[in-house]
């Protein structure tokens, strides 16, 4: 496994010397998971799921970023430790741009927070417009596949700390499961016939959004071992990929008849 935090720089230059051009970047977030969960748990899936994809395609794998742009969860309730949009935008732009210069040529970003989606697209955007070639890509370990997101979907469509997440928790992080809370900890969907993007404080009472009652740990490593196949096939596939033209970005290229 190719640990950025454990290489040397020598290490790390023989790797992309070798062939293999491409990082992983896992993004998290530190935000409040009900009275069930611990705060960590998206950058606990995170990590956890990109080191066993690092196992199976040798991807070099940089440090999860445990912070995201959570300020929706609002400050209700203690415990959630949020960037500004602007902030996670910089943050992973310079962390892609170091990237680079150290010559990799594909970042992936696994993002497991719902909200980090957006400031990430726009990191994309200003990674690959500075560095001509430089492939980016952001997959929502949500929804890596039909499969796995039709399962984060089953008990709520604006989902939270739901039998999903604490399923995987139970599987994979049991540290985090206060199990002793589980069937208090229910609350239901209140956004279906919303118009507009509520703050969980105003869609939710205990900042639950499903029902981790009905979670289990058989079901929460299969649907584990699904995001981990899921998104080995999809790197692997990614490490193959080459952009459907050679065309620089900066270069103007000028017609054939001259004009």
């Amino acid at each position: 496994m190719n640990l950025w935090h454990q290489m040397t720089w020598e290490e790390i230059g023989q790797l992309t010397e070798s062939g293999m051009d491409a990082a992983l970047l896992p993004v998290g977030a530190t935000e409040q998971h009900g009275p069930h969960l611990g705060c960590g748990m998206d950058s606990e899936i995170a990590e956890r799921l990109s080191l066993q994809v690092s196992e199976n395609t040798q991807i070099a794998l940089l440090p999860t970023l445990p912070y995201g742009c959570s300020i929706g969860h609002s400050k209700r309730w203690p415990g959630t430790i949020a960037l500004q949009p602007k902030t996670l935008i910089d943050v992973v732009k310079e962390i892609g741009d170091w990237v680079h210069a150290s010559g990799f040529k594909r970042l992936f970003i696994l993002n497991s927070h719902v909200s980090n989606f957006a400031p990430l697209r726009c990191a994309l955007e200003m990674l690959r417009a500075e560095h001509d070639g430089f492939m980016v890509a952001i997959i929502n370990s949500a929804t890596v596949s039909d499969r796995v997101k039709e399962r984060h979907f089953e008990d709520a469509f604006d989902w939270h700390a739901n039998e999903a997440e604490t399923s995987l928790m139970m599987a994979v992080a049991p540290d985090l499961v206060r199990e002793d809370r589980l069937l208090d900890s229910d609350d239901p969907d209140r956004t279906e016939d919303c118009v507009f993007s509520h703050p969980v404080n105003r869609t939710s009472l205990n900042g639950v959004t499903g029902k981790p009652s009905l979670a289990t740990v058989d079901k929460g490593q299969m649907l584990f071992d699904w995001m981990v196949e899921d998104l080995s096939n999809l790197v692997i596939k990614g490490l193959q990929e080459t952009a459907p033209l050679a065309e620089s970005y900066f270069k103007h290229t000028q017609s054939s008849n001259g004009k």
